[in-house]
């Protein structure tokens, strides 16, 4: 049995989810493979090579997946299953943007069911997910000969360094010719990568606005060498852009610390962040459901209490 991770890189390095979703597959026994498609994406299969536990890198080196688009890579996994004639048992992952874009094309073409968002792994065929937001959870068992699944990064530690897999070449699909990459907007900041920090500072609707949001909670999140999250109604009243979202339809997150101002705590959002450590919540409304989940509540106004506390700090 082989147990394959799509690996979710930049060429040069492998993204944190890749490392988790490592750890998720080693769970399932039997040889790990980790398969990096990519142009120029040496570094990164070397990288992959050295995580604790991988057997084998696969690297597909094509022009075709300089862009990661969604129809290649899936044709690209796709070709590599079928080459194993049978050998591969699992496809596996991380329930990022990436993944959620990618396996879902993967599971349709192998005609195969999708297990989604797995947060535990009860045998090879046997897995937990949360449903309802998080309010459930669901043991899903699969007879599918090739398992497809996405995984919730942070319901898993990442893997470490150790390994000495062997690295080896695989042909590459041709492009599809199905889409191209027009452009792309990258969001540079000095701060932490909101889907792999330790520490998030967050605000909500009750910011009020863009300068607010801004101006009160930047100074807090410096101080604690933090990232910036935020919940929906933030990011839908514009405050904030889309990549900041927290929740259900945002990004999945389990820091150390996680600081909500001026968050109400709506089933959407909690189900982003309710596996952090430590939750602290700062909210006017005593009745705020964010309090029901938080380790620390403060009753007060975020105008007044947030500059206190980056004082403090």
């Amino acid at each position: 049995m082989t147990v394959l991770v799509v690996a979710e890189h930049d060429n040069a390095s492998l993204k944190a989810a890749t490392l988790n979703t490592i750890a998720a597959a080693a769970k399932l026994g039997g040889d790990l493979a980790v398969l990096v498609a990519g142009s120029g994406a040496g570094a990164a299969a070397e990288a992959a090579a050295k995580v604790a536990g991988v057997a084998k890198v696969l690297v597909a080196d094509s022009a075709a997946f300089a862009d990661q688009s969604a129809e290649n890579l899936a044709a690209q996994i796709v070709a590599v299953v079928n080459a194993a004639g049978g050998a591969i048992s699992h496809v596996l992952a991380p329930a990022t943007t990436f993944g959620k874009n990618v396996l879902p094309r993967v599971a349709a073409l192998l005609d195969v069911a999708q297990i989604s968002d797995i947060v535990g792994i009860e045998s090879a065929d046997t897995f937990v997910r949360p449903i309802y937001a998080g309010n459930a959870l669901a043991t899903v068992k699969s007879a599918d000969a090739v398992k497809i699944i996405t995984v919730r990064t942070t319901a898993f530690e990442a893997a470490g360094e150790g390994g000495s897999g062997a690295v080896e070449q695989v042909a590459a699909v041709a492009d599809a010719g199905l889409s191209k990459l027009v452009g792309r907007e990258l969001t540079k900041s000095a701060r932490p990568e909101l889907g792999a920090a330790k520490i998030i500072v967050s605000g909500g609707r009750g910011m009020g606005s863009s300068e607010n949001y801004h101006k009160v909670l930047e100074p807090l999140a410096d101080k604690l060498g933090a990232a910036l999250g935020a919940s929906r109604a933030a990011v839908d009243a514009g405050y904030v852009p889309n990549d900041y979202q927290v929740g259900q339809t945002g990004k999945i997150v389990a820091p150390q610390l996680y600081v909500a101002v001026g968050i109400s705590g709506a089933i959407q959002h909690l189900a982003g962040m309710k596996d952090s450590k430590v939750i602290v919540a700062i909210n006017k409304d005593p009745e705020a459901p964010i309090f029901q989940v938080a380790d620390y509540g403060l009753v007060a106004d975020l105008f007044d209490a947030v500059p206190q506390l980056v004082s403090a700090v």
